[in-house]
């Protein structure tokens, strides 16, 4: 299943989703779905998220019996939900402040474990 598909679905099937996009270890797009937000947002968007995403995890790796699968990360306007696909790639997904994130866990999920079929 192409990314686009996968990002698309996520996005259309959580409520309060408004953008998905898979970013590799470099901070660049891979692929992204949005139906509202500028392209060229979200990539920065997507690359910030990345940096602060890797130096939680490698902090984390300091307790070798623990890894890092995703975070939540709260602002005043949204969730962003990442997700660690691998070692190499990062699932961001942004939702509405009023969005379920608990909900949205289980939708990133599937779709981390249909990108790490495409990827790994």
């Amino acid at each position: 299943m192409p990314f686009k598909t996968i990002l698309h679905d996520l996005v259309e099937a959580t409520a309060g989703a408004t953008a998905a996009i898979l970013i590799d270890w470099e901070g660049e797009a891979v692929e992204l779905y949005s139906p509202a937000a500028n392209d060229f947002d979200i990539k920065i968007l997507g690359a910030h998220q990345n940096i602060i995403f890797n130096r939680i995890r490698e902090i984390r790796q300091k307790v070798p019996s623990q890894t890092i699968c995703n975070t939540v990360i709260t602002t005043d306007r949204q969730h962003l939900i990442l997700g660690a696909i691998g070692d190499d790639y990062t699932l961001v997904t942004t939702l509405e402040r009023n969005a379920l994130v608990g909900r949205a866990l289980i939708s990133v999920q599937r779709a981390i474990k249909l990108l790490e079929k495409e990827i790994c």
